[in-house]
């Protein structure tokens, strides 16, 4: 997969496993399935995503238990794992992504632009970057959203390679 653009490669290697895609996605609202969409044959593994902005949606829509919600907040690593199990779930797909926290320019719920959460669940368990504290992302809110992009569709194309052979 040397040489292809992350999308492509994530795409490639969902194809080659066998395996599905869905999405829930707070922070990027989306970009992440319109990234991987944008591939040529992204039909074949994406089975959809959701926009949950809203905290009340995390529950309707991501499956995320309002007990979670209630004690860590919506920008937390907790919420990201439980958005990417419970959107797996609902959609049916055999792994999911999302995405939260905080893009800018202004603190939310008290942390600072560029606390960021991305999780990825498959039946092999989750795997999650936390971007925060010292280690959160910098630029402007669509450098924070691109990045935060970036880093979900790199989680996604290294996952599915790893289970492709």
């Amino acid at each position: 997969m040397t040489g292809l653009e992350p999308a492509t490669a994530a795409v490639r290697s969902l194809s080659v496993a066998g395996r599905t895609v869905a999405a829930a996605e707070s922070l990027t609202g989306g970009l992440v399935c319109a990234a991987l969409t944008s591939v040529p044959g992204a039909s074949a593994v994406v089975r959809g995503g959701v926009v949950v902005y809203a905290t009340d949606l995390k529950t309707a829509l991501a499956g995320v238990e309002p007990a979670v919600l209630d004690r860590e907040g919506p920008v937390s690593a907790e919420v990201a794992r439980a958005m990417a199990d419970g959107v797996r779930h609902r959609l049916g797909a055999d792994v999911g992504v999302a995405t939260t926290g905080v893009a800018g320019p202004e603190p939310q719920d008290g942390h600072r632009p560029g606390t960021v959460h991305v999780a990825l669940a498959s039946p092999e368990g989750v795997v999650l970057r936390s971007c925060a504290d010292a280690d959160r992302l910098t630029g402007d809110r669509d450098a924070v959203r691109r990045r935060t992009v970036e880093i979900a569709i790199g989680l996604l194309a290294t996952a599915a390679a790893g289970n492709s052979g």
